[in-house]
């Protein structure tokens, strides 16, 4: 058993569905779980529809556009007779204009997760079909019945236990399976999803389940570059990486990878490869057992539109385990991300991530208690086995508002 992955961007229009064929053809037979995203920004475009349906739109114009976009993909797949598929496709945006109708709930986070979960449903019932009707069989399975969750809309938690018997107990493990990234279903079989760019993490859970022999995620790159070419300038090819060394890099923000994705993998000692999918052949980059990374060279990695939080206490005492435990309590509650720490005797300053917009009342707590001085719109930049090189390039026409060294990894916030 072997675990595909295809992201957004490897099916974002007819001509990538047509290249999973060609992938698939070229990497062999046998049996696989074939894990894929939703196509191209479908993702984004739904968090629109979010947006204007909670500002009162039932059933947002902004939908149309989406459907419009998927049925075109459709009528250039399946030219002579799209009829069935579209017929599929379209049953899926009519239960979601039925949920949009009669939802209740104005809870952001649930209704994402409601909402969002058919750009997934519908990509891979159209790859499916398509595979099917070019002579790959293959099952569509829906994630939701085997990734089984916790009911934190947007984040959530997996029930290993409940995963794994449902995944070992009904998926056959001799065919092809095609099945949805990044969504499961809590215990009252609500959608639920793992994170923003949780596909990696699908993948992970079904290998973990099934003792996958591998898991390749196919992307629009040659494999784990040491920076982001949207970013940096010449990008190189990390050909090795070790699990440790590959969670690293995730941790401070790494997109190649998922966090969440390497530690299942790890513990069976299962390898990922990450390769192009448009040269399935090329060797990419392997995450496994091993040397630590090769070649080693300072890797890049930016995170943007983070916060810079610096907090002091009132009376300028010192802060010991008793503010700074208050402190992470509160980070805790309002689901903040903390991607960088620094303290000293009587002040503390942390980086923060706030992706579910929970700035506001953080800040009004810390106020109760602390000095708080914070600044939006921040950039954490990470090098990881660093050189002079590396850091005067960093550095260079950059405002630094702080900085950290260690042994192996520098980080520095700036105002851009």
């Amino acid at each position: 058993m072997r675990v595909f992955k295809f992201g957004g961007a490897s099916v974002k229009d007819a001509a990538g569905v047509r290249n999973v064929q060609n992938v698939l053809e070229k990497t062999g037979k046998g049996p696989k779980i074939i894990v894929v995203s939703a196509m191209g920004k479908t993702t984004n475009a739904l968090e629109i529809v979010i947006k204007d349906y909670l500002f009162g739109n039932r059933v947002p114009q902004s939908l149309k556009t989406i459907e419009d976009d998927h049925f075109e993909i459709i009528k250039e797949l399946f030219s002579n007779n799209p009829a069935p598929i579209l017929k599929k496709v379209n049953s899926l945006f009519t239960e979601l204009r039925n949920f949009l109708q009669h939802n209740k709930s104005d809870q952001y986070d649930f209704v994402y997760d409601q909402v969002i979960c058919y750009g997934e449903l519908a990509s891979t019932t159209i790859v499916s079909e398509y595979l099917n009707s070019q002579d790959i069989k293959n099952n569509w399975i829906d994630a939701r019945e085997f990734v089984k969750t916790d009911s934190v809309y947007r984040d959530a938690g997996v029930n290993w236990e409940e995963t794994q018997e449902a995944i070992l107990q009904n998926i056959n493990t001799t065919e092809i399976n095609i099945t949805q990234g990044f969504i499961g279903s809590d215990p009252n079989n609500f959608t639920t999803s793992l994170g923003r760019e949780g596909s990696d993490y699908t993948a992970a859970i079904f290998a973990y389940c099934l003792n996958a022999e591998n898991v390749t995620i196919w992307k629009d790159v040659p494999g784990v570059l040491n920076s982001d070419p949207r970013e940096f300038k010449n990008p190189k090819l990390l050909q090795h990486i070790s699990y440790e060394e590959a969670i690293e890099l995730a941790f401070y923000g790494a997109s190649v990878i998922h966090p969440k994705t390497l530690q299942p993998l790890q513990q069976k000692e299962i390898p990922l490869f990450v390769k192009p999918f448009l040269k399935p052949e090329s060797e990419g980059t392997k995450v496994g057992k091993g040397q630590l990374i090769f070649p080693k060279i300072p890797c890049f990695i930016v995170k943007k539109d983070l916060v810079l939080i610096s907090l002091s206490t009132l009376d300028f005492s010192f802060m010991v385990e008793e503010n700074i435990s208050e402190v992470f309590r509160l980070f805790h509650q309002y689901q903040m991300k903390v991607d960088l720490i620094q303290n000293s005797a009587i002040s503390f300053s942390v980086c923060v991530d706030n992706k579910f917009n929970q700035l506001e009342k953080l800040l009004q707590h810390l106020k109760a208690r602390f000095k708080v001085n914070f600044v939006p719109g921040v950039s954490l930049y990470t090098i990881r086995h660093f050189n002079d090189e590396a850091i005067k390039s960093l550095e260079r026409d950059k405002e630094i508002l702080l900085k950290q060294l260690t042994h192996n990894t520098l980080q520095i916030v700036t105002r851009i």
